[in-house]
């Protein structure tokens, strides 16, 4: 058999699989760009839309929405999530009412526990995120746990990898982590604690206090112009 016809036969199997999930009653949009593998688990009333891949040991609860472009591997969704367009979840945990994406990254031990909000370009790697957990854009959570509640701001990073090894962050219930803030683990913010945009921080957050790390601002009037006249020599223009 050459690569053409392996090719044929294996579209036409998935074609026969996804037209037995949508007569058990999956919810089906454009089924003919649906993929699915043969160990994939669909509930009836889940919604499939064209374009997603399951594969491996992914299962999809009922009322669950799989939107186009989103490829899983090894990864359940539960009853009523919605992962959406072109995100990647790998062998990741997307509990009840939480919703992923757009292009967001779940990687292998990535934990959304009850109604989480992962947003575009966040990436989650061997985390735990509680329950009501929002961090909407722009994030890396890797080696954590964020509490219930907690807000995770644009830009957050947290810092597990020193070259060596993978250290620990931890974010208490319902703190407020502002936007472009690197947490340098291992590191813990208490419940409650609120760390202000643009912080690094290096030492524990105790439950309910205020961080704020800034280097001082300075304003040098009139001096933009040189600046750029030095710059443009220096490209040749």
């Amino acid at each position: 058999m050459d690569g053409w016809e392996q090719a044929r036969q294996e579209a036409a199997a998935v074609a026969r699989r996804v037209e037995a999930l949508g007569r058990a009653g999956v919810v089906l949009h454009d089924p003919d760009r649906i993929w699915v593998e043969e160990t994939v688990e669909v509930a009836p009333g889940a919604v499939l839309w064209g374009g997603c891949v399951l594969r491996g040991q992914t299962r999809i609860g009922e009322g669950a929405e799989v939107h186009p472009g989103a490829v899983l591997t090894d990864t359940e969704v539960a009853a009523g999530a919605v992962v959406k367009a072109y995100s990647v979840c790998e062998s990741a945990w997307i509990g009840p009412r939480c919703a992923v994406g757009p292009m967001a990254h779940l990687r292998p031990g990535a934990v959304l526990v009850d109604d989480v909000k992962v947003g575009n370009f966040v990436e989650v790697k061997a985390a735990t995120l509680e329950r009501g957990v929002r961090a909407s854009h722009l994030t890396y959570l890797g080696d954590a746990v964020v509490g219930e509640a907690a807000n995770v701001g644009a830009g957050t990073i947290t810092c597990n990898y020193d070259g060596w090894g993978k250290h620990r962050t931890v974010i208490g219930a319902r703190a407020f982590i502002g936007s472009n803030t690197s947490l340098v683990a291992p590191i813990r913010v208490g419940d409650g604690a609120i760390v202000g945009a643009g912080s690094t921080l290096t030492r524990d957050v105790p439950a309910d206090a205020i961080a704020v790390e800034r280097a001082e601002e300075k304003v040098f009037e009139g001096k933009a112009p040189r600046l750029h006249d030095r710059n443009r020599r220096k490209a040749g223009k």
